[in-house]
Order: C-alpha cells, then sequence, then structure tokens
C-alpha cells in the first residue's frame, strides 16, 4: 500500500490531465485534503483503474476541506501554448477554491505564477497525497468531458483514445480533417490541415 505524505498546515495539491493530447481542454485541479478524514489508496491516477479512480474522485469531493476544478480552453491552448494553458487552468482552480491555502504543490517541475507559496514537485502525485487526489479529479472530469465530446464527434473515437496520439486517432483526423475542438498548435493537427 502507497503511503503518501500528507503536509502539514492548509497545503494544496495541484495536477492537470490532458497536456499531451490533440484535441480538448486542458483540465487542473486544486485539492486541500483534511488531515481528519484520510483517503485510502490515493495514487498519481495513472496508476489506477477507471473505476478506482471514480469512486476516489467521490471520496476526495466528499472528504476534502477544499477542491476546485478547472480548464483553458482549445482556443487559449492554440493562443497561448499549452504549457502558459496548463498554467492558467491551475491558477483558475487555485482562484476557485473555498479556502485559501498557506502554500500549494503542483506536480512536475514547474510552478504557475500565484499569490501564495508554490513549490514544484517532480512525480508528485506519486508523493504527496494532495497532488494524487488533484490528479484523480483532473482526470476525471476530463475524461468525463471528452465522452460528452464524443457524442458530438463520434467520428474520431475519443471515448477509446480521449484526444491522445494514438494510430486510430490519426486515422480518424486523416479520414475527417479536424473538428473545432482540435488543437490546431500542435504539430499533427496543423499538419492535417497545411497550417505548416
Amino acid at each position: 500500500m502507497l503511503e503518501l505524505i500528507v503536509p502539514e498546515g492548509l497545503a494544496c495539491g495541484i495536477d492537470e490531465a490532458g497536456r499531451g493530447p490533440l484535441a480538448g481542454p486542458v483540465v487542473a485541479a486544486a485539492v486541500i485534503l483534511d488531515p481528519a478524514r484520510p483517503i485510502a489508496g490515493l495514487n498519481d491516477s495513472k496508476k489506477l483503474s477507471e473505476k478506482r479512480r471514480e469512486a476516489l474522485a467521490g471520496e476526495i469531493r466528499a472528504k476534502a476541506l477544499a477542491w476546485a476544478v478547472a480548464e483553458a480552453t482549445v482556443e487559449e491552448i492554440d493562443q497561448l501554448n499549452i504549457l502558459h494553458a496548463t498554467f492558467l487552468a491551475m491558477q483558475r482552480a487555485v482562484a476557485a477554491l473555498s479556502v485559501v491555502p498557506e502554500r500549494v504543490m503542483v506536480d512536475g517541475n514547474r510552478c504557475p505564477k500565484l499569490p501564495i507559496p508554490v513549490e514544484a514537485v517532480v512525480k508528485g502525485d506519486g508523493k504527496i497525497a494532495s497532488i494524487a487526489a488533484a490528479s484523480i479529479l483532473a482526470k476525471t472530469v476530463r475524461d468525463a468531458g471528452m465522452l460528452a465530446l464524443h457524442a458530438v464527434y463520434p467520428q474520431y473515437g475519443f471515448d477509446r483514445h480521449m484526444g491522445y496520439p494514438t494510430a486510430a486517432h490519426f486515422s480518424a483526423l486523416e479520414a475527417h480533417g479536424a473538428s473545432p475542438v482540435h488543437r490546431r498548435s500542435f504539430a499533427p493537427v496543423a499538419k492535417q490541415l497545411s497550417l505548416l
């Protein structure tokens, strides 16, 4: 059983989902866990089954002191670039928290600009409980959003690859061109649109 660190004080964990896909928004979550109400089984969302993620997401929403999920749109990704769009989603998530954290820990090696002390934790979603919780919320919310987009654009198979660059996604792009929810600044989509 993975024992993740629960930092002292009002520490907020942040993680994102959807930096790599060719379509859909990038989603960030911010979570302040309640040390008095521990959640068993938290881990990097990629290491959990879909069923386990969904169950934990419900528990996180019920037990966390505060949580928020925010996104940056495809248009914002294309305008700003994926890194800055990710930071924008993270800033929005922190701003939406009902409790102001004393400090913030972000999964990865770069930090968004925030009005509170912030530190980057490499592989934080496998080390810090609140970052793991944020990774689970971000992933479940983004996946639900991609399933909703699949209902509008079924020809791309978003329900299977969630917008990530897979062989099936490339052949759908080839066959149908780019949809309005594809990221035009990403090379495979730009190439498809003959923008390169």
